[in-house]
């Protein structure tokens, strides 16, 4: 094996002597550098990557055979799995896949909340992703910062669903129940507190010259690489194509809003930084426009779809009419069957297209179901990022690249 890499690196790309001598080093699977259960092999000459071979399977829980065998409402805990940093943007997505098979139809209001919920996931996602950066990086005081920022978000979805990371939030149709005043007080006091504690955070970063000099032209990947890849998300913007699901293919109304999507230019961890750092902005100015639009409504008590067949029916109609004690009974058994069909509905999730690929025969589970997860398709880009450079700087890519062992490894 040496003998093959030695024919075939250059010297002034990879170690800047004529002498090599190769180490095999195991950059995980319990490493704190890898964010997660997965591991790099990696091939080095000295402090230079030669080549490295990626291993996941560590944590595989079979989730998409798992799907298979349970109903569908039975299937939003498993989603939660995925992206953890970001549970809700996956409990949506599939509550989505499931209506888009069912025909369901989601009023306005519910998916203006939605749109709330999917935003603060989102900055939630980034959040943790651009202060670990900068603790890869050595710049600690961020990271503790921004945590807290985090804490606040979970305290929302707390009072939304009870639960803070791992949140099943939501229902097919719609919220199990409407937010309550709590929530609401928590969400603005959130957006007003949020920007300024965001500009602290960039004040220590953005311009910092060390945190420059170890990210900039550092993991680069070009956009056609990218493309080839299969590339989404903040990673696939950093190199300048603007794709972005929201856009391209909207949902939940937002075609109703108006934001920029950001793009970089070289596709370099700098780049993925500043992009995941404006997407906050841009989310922050979602969810103000989401609360505007749901304060102009009339209609303040719609939490979910008026379709007993497919949404729990309310407790005073299942305590008084027999058809829906039916359908609550048919719901939490388990035993509606969906349509004959088969659908693929996609989000912007934190890290990319977030995509619920389903075949239905008629049954009360899927007959097969598959779950675009974007980590596992752009770890694949990862050694073409990283060889000829320093291991510090592979590690500060892995950072920038937010590979979730979860979304990774299903």
């Amino acid at each position: 094996m040496e003998e093959d890499i030695r024919k075939n690196i250059d010297p002034t790309d990879v170690a800047k002597s004529e002498v090599h001598e190769f180490v095999t080093l195991n950059v995980g699977p319990t490493h704190p550098a890898t964010h997660g259960v997965f591991q790099n092999v990696m091939t080095m000459d000295g402090e230079y990557v030669v080549d490295t071979t990626q291993t996941i399977g560590y944590i595989h829980r079979a989730f998409e055979k798992i799907a298979e065998r349970r109903a569908y409402y039975q299937i939003l805990p498993l989603t939660d799995r995925l992206n953890y940093c970001s549970a809700p943007l996956n409990n949506i997505g599939w509550q989505m896949a499931v209506e888009k098979l069912l025909g369901l139809e989601v009023p306005k209001r519910v998916q203006y909340l939605r749109v709330i919920i999917m935003e603060l996931a989102r900055i939630a996602d980034h959040n943790v992703c651009n202060s670990v950066i900068g603790v890869d990086t050595g710049a600690l005081t961020g990271f503790t910062y921004m945590f807290q920022d985090r804490e606040k978000i979970y305290e929302i979805w707390e009072q939304i669903c009870g639960s803070r990371l791992t949140t099943s939030i939501g229902r097919r149709g719609g919220f199990e129940r409407n937010w309550n005043e709590k929530a609401w007080s928590l969400l603005r006091t959130f957006m007003k507190e949020y920007p300024p504690r965001l500009k602290e955070f960039e004040a220590l970063l953005c311009r910092n010259r060390i945190f420059l000099d170890r990210t900039v032209d550092v993991g680069a990947i070009s956009a056609e690489k990218a493309l080839n890849y299969g590339f989404t998300g903040p990673n696939l913007r950093a190199t300048g194509v603007d794709y972005d699901v929201r856009i391209a293919a909207p949902y939940c109304s937002y075609e109703d809003f108006d934001f920029i999507i950001p793009v970089g230019t070289s596709g370099d961890t700098h780049d993925r930084f500043m992009v995941r750092q404006e997407e906050m902005w841009q989310s922050m100015n979602i969810i103000n426009q989401a609360i505007t639009k749901l304060d102009a409504m009339d209609d303040k008590e719609t939490f979910n779809a008026d379709n007993d067949a497919f949404v729990m029916p309310p407790k005073e109609k299942v305590y008084n009419d027999m058809e829906s004690l039916i359908y609550h009974f048919k719901q939490v058994m388990g035993e509606l069957d969906a349509p004959v069909g088969e659908i693929y509905s996609a989000l912007e999730a934190a890290n990319g297209e977030l995509g619920f690929y389903i075949v239905s025969d008629g049954g009360r589970s899927p007959y097969r179901c598959h779950f675009r997860r974007p980590c596992f398709i752009y770890y694949q880009g990862y050694p073409d990022m990283i060889k000829g450079n320093l291991l510090s700087d592979a590690i500060v890519t892995l950072s920038s690249i937010n590979v979730i062992a979860g979304e990774l490894d299903a």
